[in-house]
């Protein structure tokens, strides 16, 4: 059976920091999964194109063709690493959008591993004053190690020590999705009648 990871990565800008660190977290994982035995797929869900959809979901009630499947991939998912950069010392909007439109139960008992970055240091408390209730709000079990990069940790003396973060949570990920009782995925359509044994009737 294969290990599902969904990573949701917020980033505006391409290249962007937000998604070289949720590829980091992602691979951390994965590696620790893989040792562990399991087969892994990871679906990575860049929120920047998925922007319209978001905006007409929001307004409409109805999410489409990319958005959908986005979702699908979290409702399915044994793991999910979820990464925002921060704006205004919060998550931000677009990453709040995204969660928003979830169903209220699709996180329900699914392991999470929370990520953010910034400009400074200072926003690191972010994880821990907004993601962490948040996912707690939405039921998840959340890591107990979040990983915060600010600009000058891609680089220099402090490369190792984000690594080190990075190898950490993504361990602590990989043993939480062990641990996870199987999920079950309702299917809206298992019990659709086919048309042969309406006809039958």
């Amino acid at each position: 059976m294969t290990t599902r990871i969904a990573v949701v990565t917020a980033g505006l800008g391409n290249p962007s920091s937000t998604r070289l660190l949720a590829d980091q977290l992602a691979a951390a994982a994965s590696k620790s999964l893989r040792t562990a035995g399991e087969q892994v797929e990871v679906d990575v869900i860049d929120l920047r194109p998925l922007a319209h959809g978001l905006a007409d979901r929001m307004v409409t009630g109805f999410a489409t063709g990319e958005l959908e499947e986005a979702l699908e991939s979290v409702r399915r998912a044994n793991g999910l690493i979820a990464v925002t950069p921060v704006f205004s010392a919060s998550y931000s909007g677009l990453f709040k959008m995204f969660f928003d439109v979830l169903e209220p139960d699709a996180l329900h008992g699914i392991p999470v591993l929370l990520g953010a970055t910034a400009g400074t240091a200072r926003h690191s408390l972010v994880l821990e004053h907004a993601m962490r209730p948040l996912f707690a709000y939405l039921k998840a079990i959340v890591a107990p190690t979040a990983v915060f990069a600010a600009t000058e940790d891609f680089g220099g003396t402090r490369a190792t020590a984000l690594n080190d973060r990075i190898e950490g949570a993504g361990a602590e990920l990989a043993a939480l999705v062990r641990s996870a009782p199987a999920r079950e995925v309702d299917d809206p359509y298992a019990d659709v009648v086919d048309f042969a044994t309406l006809l039958a009737r």
